[in-house]
């Protein structure tokens, strides 16, 4: 079931790439990246040799994070690319979060056609497309982050039937990746279910994130991350999820003083772009896009693995606010991957429908095939499966 992706089609793009119609700076402030600045060196630096002869154009591109962070750094890259490759013709600005608006607002400015490329979040279009919410699934992908790319890469169900379902809201991603492995902090610790009880834990705007929460007994709420410092500050929220480069760079360890490393789930965002900005340019231009996706999958797996390390040992060695930072053993995540698991049947029966069932059990079984983990089972359970496995052989 498993499909290697090669240069994105008209018809199967996998990233969503948010830009907005260019041209016009005045009001972007110093939000916007000036895509003149990626003109140096041209067709010295593009990857191939030779720049293509395409009609020039400006495009915006907005991001979820803020300056230096994953996706802003990933855009910024994306952006150089397409300009060597296109000599300078193809420009584009990057906007950090807040500059166009709410993680809400960049969705609809894409599915509008205001902006025509954007990185996007599915636990933001939860409500949208339904389907995309089987991201929301803890303990769902392995621990190996390098698996779990590959098989975002590579996945039918992920790239061609989910990928589908965006489209038609007016969302075509061009490729799906991780931002790394999701932890949790609190002002308390949190290592059994036990601890999560009346915990008021802050989620993305994601029905099923929030039913993942209620299965460990907390008490989830929904809120912007360009509120949640505040939020955690003030005790409107006891603790939040996010990478552990997103955790240090926003400062919530500054109010925060317990994380743990529960590699619960990956945070999976999509490079995006808006279906008929994208289907009306000529060949050679979106053969630039194109081209620009694929070079940056290995590089957007790079970029976050670097913060993730880095910001880690920033934590690790933050004498003015310091954090207890605690990692979940197998036997302790099992206890949070059996009340995880059952959440999966609400996703088939209330979130996905029958093609969300669909797309769920295709990837399990791909998830399974590359992993060799199967992902409707506890640690414990792979491992007794695996020795009994052993027994037969000797026998």
């Amino acid at each position: 079931m498993m499909k290697k992706t090669g240069l994105i089609t008209g018809a199967l793009s996998l990233s969503l790439v948010l830009a907005a119609c260019g041209g016009n700076d005045e009001g972007n402030g110093n939000e916007g990246n000036d895509g003149a600045d990626n003109n140096a060196g041209g067709n010295e630096e593009a990857a191939d040799g030779e720049a293509v002869d395409v009609e020039p154009q400006q495009w915006r591109f907005v991001v979820e994070e803020t300056q230096g962070q994953v996706q802003y750094v990933y855009a910024e890259e994306f952006a150089e690319l397409v300009s060597e490759k296109s000599d300078g013709a193809l420009e584009i600005d990057v906007y950090e979060f807040g500059a166009l608006g709410s993680e809400v607002d960049q969705v609809e400015q894409l599915t509008d056609g205001i902006v025509e490329f954007a990185i996007i979040s599915p636990g933001f279009t939860g409500t949208l497309v339904p389907e995309g919410n089987i991201f929301a699934l803890q303990f769902l992908f392995t621990d190996d982050q390098e698996v779990n790319q590959d098989i975002l890469n590579e996945s039918e169900a992920i790239n061609d039937h989910l990928a589908a379902r965006y489209e038609e809201q007016g969302i075509m991603p061009l490729s799906f990746w991780t931002e790394g492995a999701m932890q949790w902090t609190g002002n308390s610790e949190l290592r059994t279910p036990d601890d999560f009880q009346g915990f008021q834990m802050r989620t993305q705007e994601s029905p099923l994130i929030l039913e993942s929460y209620r299965a460990y007994g907390a008490s989830p709420t929904a809120m912007s991350w360009g509120e949640l410092y505040t939020g955690l500050q003030q005790g409107a929220v006891d603790g939040q999820e996010n990478p552990i480069f997103f955790i240090a760079d926003a400062n919530f360890n500054e109010v925060q003083d317990h994380m743990t490393i529960s590699n619960h789930n990956m945070y999976v965002t999509m490079t995006t772009v808006n279906p008929d900005f994208y289907n009306g340019l000529d060949d050679a231009t979106r053969g630039v896009i194109d081209e620009a996706v694929e070079e940056m999958r290995q590089r957007g797996f790079d970029i976050q693995e670097e913060q993730n390390e880095e910001f880690l040992a920033q934590i690790e060695d933050d004498e003015e606010n310091p954090t207890e930072i605690y990692e979940l053993s197998e036997d302790e995540r099992d206890a949070f991957r059996e009340l995880a698991i059952p959440v999966r049947d609400i996703y088939r029966d209330e979130e996905g429908g029958e093609e969300g069932e669909m797309i769920l059990d295709m990837l399990e079984e791909e998830i399974a095939e590359m992993s060799g983990e199967d992902p409707t089972e506890t640690d414990g359970d792979n491992e007794a499966d695996n020795a009994d496995a052993e027994d037969n052989e000797d026998e």
